[in-house]
């Protein structure tokens, strides 16, 4: 195969399971086409981690014995919405919060549908890692590469290939080997950086927490522990810094700046850069919590003081260091179109980027005249003033942006820049 199974079972540093230790935290969403198992999958790893209270699984027993089963859907405990246990479908992110003694979890569970891409942006957004289900029988479908489409878009550092349904192809090595080389051409042609396939059967157990008996074949992990010791992105505090003004406060003729520093950190006596405007200052204070600080780490939440008046309001980019990032009015971005109503050229659109919203015009959309609802595509876009833009490949944070309904205030597409070019062109 190109693409191997990764055999880590060490959490990363700083995680153990003894008390008073450090636990630290992973956010990854689920995708898969529809029946490939993807709410019998989360079901699995919540019931078999014993993450599950006795109440709610009585609940999903009995209704489960209500439809006739014999045994828990623990499909149940994902779909909790009327409308999908009606339906049998994943139609809403719903998200999920549960503990091992090597870490914390937040899962976003996200719907297979085409016409829920955009809920599946908005469940992976934040994720940094992603687990994309395939039904075994079928294969690679559209909507895997759909998939694979959006956690490349969103730039998830961590993709899981999950083949899931094994028992019901007789756990054939031969069945997992051909998909998983047939994700990774698709994979490829994607940019993604790489994967992690595993083969499991949700409705069984098989390699969801506990190893499977039935594939010795396989010698990696389950998904379980490879959710434990895959390494937890980059801390945004060794990112240059960013801080994003919220709010001006005034106090007599003192001015503190506030908000959330996204990355990177500010010490006292930092010389820094105001952007749009390019004013250079020096902090003079910091306070954290109403307490004052020498110095303040992403992401917390902050109040700046600086040495000398100037000009700063709300969605002015306070920076410092030599890394800053670049002026422009002309962003070329990957996008997911969000709204019911269609993005063409030429619409006008408000752009928001951090606390910062701007006047915007569409100046292209590659290859076509319009984006609709749950389509992915590339547009350039012009703005009235001058944005502090990073690339979203070096901070999902400062390199995302919205495009909103000027009208209604709706939000119409998301978008992660990929080029920002000439503040004056």
């Amino acid at each position: 195969m190109s693409s191997t199974t990764s055999t880590a079972t060490v959490p990363p540093a700083g995680t153990t399971g003894s008390a008073g230790d450090t636990v630290d935290t992973l956010r990854f969403a689920t995708a898969g086409s529809v029946d490939d198992g993807k709410s019998t999958l989360v079901g699995r790893l919540l019931h078999d981690s014993k993450s599950v209270l006795a109440d709610q699984l009585e609940a999903v027993e009995r209704a489960s014995a209500s439809r006739g089963q014999e045994a828990p859907d623990l499909a149940l405990l994902t779909d909790g919405l009327r409308a999908e246990r009606e339906q049998g479908i994943t139609i809403d992110v719903a998200y999920r919060y549960f503990a091992t003694p090597r870490r914390r979890f937040i899962l976003a569970d996200t719907p297979g549908h085409v016409q829920y891409t955009r809920n599946m942006v908005t469940g992976a957004s934040t994720a940094e890692l992603a687990i994309i289900l395939i039904d075994a029988r079928n294969g690679v479908v559209e909507q895997t590469r759909r998939h694979a489409a959006v956690a490349g878009l969103l730039r998830v550092p961590n993709v899981v290939v999950a083949v899931n349904k094994m028992d019901l192809v007789g756990y054939e090595q031969a069945v997992f080997e051909r998909i998983v080389e047939d994700f990774a051409g698709h994979a490829a042609q994607l940019g993604l950086p790489g994967f992690t396939p595993i083969p499991v059967s949700a409705l069984v157990g098989d390699n969801v927490v506990d190893r499977s008996a039935h594939m010795d074949w396989y010698t990696g992990p389950a998904l379980l522990e490879f959710l434990e010791s895959v390494p937890v992105g980059t801390d945004p505090v060794d990112a240059p810094a960013r801080f994003p003004v919220q709010y001006v406060i005034r106090d007599g003729d003192d001015r503190h700046y506030a908000g959330q520093l996204v990355s990177g950190t500010l010490r006292v006596g930092d010389s820094v850069t105001v952007h749009p405007s390019g004013e250079t200052s020096v902090i003079d204070g910091l306070d954290v919590l109403g307490s004052e600080v020498a110095a303040a780490y992403a992401p917390q939440s902050i109040s700046v003081r600086l040495a000398d008046q100037r000009d700063v309001s709300r969605g002015d980019m306070i920076t410092a260091g030599v890394d800053a990032p670049a002026l422009t009015q002309d962003v070329r971005a990957a996008v997911c179109h969000l709204a019911d109503r269609a993005l063409r050229v030429g619409d006008r659109v408000l752009l928001r980027h951090t606390t910062r919203t701007v006047k915007a015009i569409v100046k292209d959309i590659d290859g076509a005249d319009e984006l609709v609802v749950n389509d992915l595509g590339r547009v350039t876009v012009r703005t009235a003033e001058p944005l502090a833009l990073d690339e979203y490949a070096v901070s999902r944070r400062t390199g995302a942006f919205l495009l909103i309904d000027p009208a209604d205030g709706a939000t119409l597409t998301a978008g992660m820049v990929e080029s920002a070019f000439g503040a004056g062109s």
